[in-house]
């Protein structure tokens, strides 16, 4: 299997680069994202390579990072999303974004990339919501919070004090962010009046 390839870009297709390694041309399929961030044709290049072998064809996908190839793999353990989705969803969201998103549940963020509908994004913020942490540089808090409100767990006054601020214009997840962090300073017992004033600090330091 081919991990990696490290070459000089000989040229650029519509979804996909030919990478010369060492007069072989290999044709690796890339995200949008990854596209843009390769150099000129004649320059050096390194892939993180994801080898798909069919009966038919061998398949080679390219990525920036092991990381953004990571997210390749767990995104297609989500039913429904295949190559062709995940490398879409990877040529809109970096891999933070898309981690960040998930643990947040931000249906709305997953759902901007093409091809994307409201039923998959909901799918990938659900099956991989356990899988996010590891992942993403965000609060446990956050994380922990924004599954209650999803679960509809969370205590009232936290879910009054969310809802408030969402009804003042604010994102779900920036609202989530809030008042978890709120919650922290207030303390167990807080009431949602307490919540939301100690939220709005929170937002003013943002």
């Amino acid at each position: 299997m081919i991990g990696k390839l490290k070459g000089i870009v000989d040229s650029y297709g519509e979804d996909n680069i030919i990478l010369d390694v060492n007069g072989v041309g290999y044709l690796v399929h890339c995200s949008a994202r990854t596209l843009q961030a390769l150099p000129a044709p004649g320059e050096a290049a390194t892939l993180s390579i994801e080898t798909y072998v069919r009966e038919d064809q061998i398949k080679l996908f390219g990525f920036a990072s092991d990381a953004e190839r990571e997210w390749f793999r767990i995104l297609q353990t989500v039913q429904g999303v295949g190559a062709k989705v995940a490398l879409a969803v990877l040529g809109t969201l970096k891999p933070a974004e898309l981690a960040t998103a998930i643990a947040t549940r931000d249906k709305a963020m997953v759902a901007r990339t093409p091809g994307v509908g409201p039923k998959v994004a909901e799918r990938i913020v659900t099956e991989l919501k356990d899988k996010v942490p590891a992942f993403a540089d965000i609060d446990p808090a956050v994380v922990h919070l924004a599954g209650a409100l999803d679960e509809k767990r969370a205590p009232k006054p936290v879910a009054d004090a969310v809802s408030a601020l969402v009804n003042l214009g604010y994102g779900q997840p920036q609202a989530a962010a809030a008042i978890a962090a709120a919650a922290r300073h207030a303390g167990d017992g807080a009431d949602t009046a307490t919540l939301i004033r100690q939220g709005l600090k929170e937002l003013a330091k943002t």
